[in-house]
């Protein structure tokens, strides 16, 4: 696999002013020769002068600049020479071909996926990808185009992890898309690194950044939501009135303050769940009697 190999080029700054000055004597020596120049030395002269100004034109195409967080990878005929990562004008051979590679961070957002997740249920996906490049070698020469390899692996790793995951989770410690953010986000990323591994890319983050069920069963789940909310509310208040009833029973037994048989337990044990579990508050009734009437 081909890697990435750093290499230094001129400074263009001197270069550039070497050609300069070539430049304005070959103008120069033209100039001086058709005015002064005896007619034996003037046709060879004016050949000379003709050669500097045809190289120093020539070099021109040497020169190439390099921004901040940018590399230029340099090319001889098909083969890879090296990569300038220094920032500012550069010279190198006029003959190199010469292509600017962003080694910024860039990121983007994958269109919305219709897929299944684990339960086979239709859902809406959508991610957030953040990424740069690392080998310029290998995003230019690995791959065809190394910006859409990296947005088409994207979505297809944001597919294989919808088809992973439930999108709710069913039992508790259960890692689903909707419940469990950073895991499923980590593992968003470990899968996009791996398909963009060989295009020299590194990716920063992957976060699920849409996420919905299909419009064809959004209603039906959201309606079982509501009833698993309902489930959930009224299975802490029964734990939670099953232990205020245990603790009201052993007061009353170890202070002493009434004696009830298992029946006269049985009911105060029924009326007191009824009224911590009722929906509404419950009416009282007064026995003006005895607790046996």
């Amino acid at each position: 696999m081909l890697k990435e190999r750093v290499i230094e080029a001129w400074n263009g700054i001197p270069v550039l002013v070497l050609s300069i000055a070539v430049l304005i004597a070959s103008i120069a020596g033209l100039i001086w020769t058709a005015r002064h120049a005896g007619p034996e030395m003037r046709g060879m002269l004016v050949a000379f002068w003709i050669v500097v100004l045809v190289l120093d034109v020539l070099a021109w195409p040497g020169f190439f600049t390099v921004q901040p967080n940018q590399g230029v990878v340099l090319m001889l005929f098909g083969r890879y020479v090296g990569t300038v990562r220094q920032p500012g004008l550069r010279f190198a051979n006029p003959f190199y071909t010469k292509k600017h590679v962003s080694l910024r961070v860039r990121n983007f957002e994958t269109s919305k996926m219709k897929v299944n997740d684990q339960d086979g249920n239709p859902i809406e996906i959508a991610a957030v990808v953040v990424w740069k490049v690392v080998d310029t070698a290998e995003a230019i020469f690995q791959v065809d185009n190394y910006e859409d390899y990296v947005h088409v692996q994207s979505e297809a790793a944001v597919r294989n992890l919808a088809t992973a995951y439930p999108y709710d989770a069913h039992e508790e410690h259960q890692v689903s898309l909707r419940g469990s953010t950073a895991e499923v986000a980590a593992r968003l990323k470990e899968e996009i690194q791996e398909r963009l591994a060989v295009a020299g890319v590194d990716v920063i983050e992957a976060r699920i950044s849409y996420l919905a069920y299909a419009p064809e069963i959004a209603a039906a789940m959201l309606r079982r939501q509501q009833a698993a909310a309902v489930i959930a509310a009224r299975q802490k208040i029964v734990e939670g009135a099953v232990g205020m009833v245990e603790m009201a029973l052993e007061m009353l037994a170890r202070r002493g303050v009434i004696q009830l048989d298992g029946e006269q337990r049985a009911a105060m044990v029924q009326n007191l769940l009824v009224v911590l579990c009722g929906e509404a508050a419950a009416q009282p009734v007064l026995n003006t009697g005895t607790i046996y009437q």
